[in-house]
């Protein structure tokens, strides 16, 4: 199983800044030291082309980030400062999640399945940046399967603790591409934008209800959408622990979580291409075992015969 990172493109963020950037070397340290893969199996992305952006962008926002001629509203609706290794970084972002789809639909290393390290940058949308997103990597890498001709249909199942309401935005026209999104009714983004099945969670949702409404939501995917190839984005976000997210999983509902969503696409036959999305608890530690043990179920679950 190919897991492909770009946590050493680092994007320079002033001190006390909330996003919690080290988690994502913190997850490599982690999945490197467990003995389950080889080094061979971690992988450098190339960053999104212009040409692999534009299927989902703007051409005038790309180059307003390109440029660094964002004004201040824009910087700060997507919060992060700008600088050029913001840009880089974004598109390796991009470009691993890219990456792992190519790696999922070719069966790479023998695992229909592959993770980014990163990415879930949801709430990037056609024209506009937002929370902690600029490019976003789900709808660059359908649109780019598509048009690669890889697959016809792709789902976008996503498991952020916040609505992936510029992923709705910029596939609402795509027929063949469906979005789905588990999310916290009353958490960020406060207007919500219409996914083709939109589950809305109430505070502090556990395990058994937050299964029950996932265990709904794939069969409503798999029956609608048909899927050829499934993004996956596991955020940690929907933990009790998580400073951002309302809801009340433990660590063991969202293994769980985990295990049904991959159970699900293993027995259809359907490959899947992984990236981690939000996590903010304190400890970070508990946002990393939370990433980790997606990756390490994923590994376990997709290296099965069917």
């Amino acid at each position: 199983m190919k897991l492909y990172y770009a946590d050493h493109f680092v994007l320079p963020l002033p001190q006390g800044h909330r996003f919690p950037m080290e988690k994502y070397a913190r997850l490599r340290e982690r999945l490197l030291a467990c003995g389950e893969f080889a080094e061979a199996d971690f992988c450098v992305p190339e960053g999104a082309s212009n040409d692999e952006i534009l299927r989902a962008h703007d051409a005038a926002y790309l180059q307003r980030i390109v440029s660094g001629s964002l004004d201040a509203a824009e910087i700060r609706r997507i919060g992060f400062p700008w600088t050029s290794a913001m840009v880089e970084r974004s598109r390796r972002s991009a470009g691993a999640t890219l990456a792992a789809c190519r790696s999922a639909l070719t069966r790479d290393g023998g695992s229909a399945c592959a993770a980014n390290l990163a990415g879930g940058t949801h709430h990037a949308h056609r024209d506009f940046g937002s929370g902690f997103c600029v490019f976003n990597d789900a709808a660059i890498a359908a649109l780019a399967m598509r048009a690669e001709g890889r697959v016809q249909r792709v789902a976008i199942i996503d498991c952020d603790v916040h609505q992936g309401d510029g992923t709705a935005t910029i596939l609402a026209a795509e027929p063949d591409v469906f979005t789905c999104s588990l999310h916290g009714a009353r958490n960020f983004p406060f207007r919500k934008q219409v996914s083709d099945l939109d589950i809305d969670l109430p505070d502090n949702t556990d395990d058994n209800a937050y299964l029950a409404a996932l265990d709904e939501a794939l069969a409503c995917v798999f029956e609608r959408a048909r899927p050829e190839l499934v993004i996956y984005l596991a955020g940690a976000d929907p933990y009790a622990g998580d400073r951002l997210g309302r809801l009340g999983l433990s660590i063991a509902g969202l293994r769980n979580r985990d295990e049904r969503l991959l159970a699900a696409c293993h027995g259809a036959d359907v490959p899947v291409a992984i990236a981690m999305a939000g996590g903010y608890a304190e400890p970070i530690d508990d946002t990393v075992s939370i990433h980790f043990n997606t990756v390490t179920t994923a590994a376990r679950l997709l290296r099965k015969p069917r």
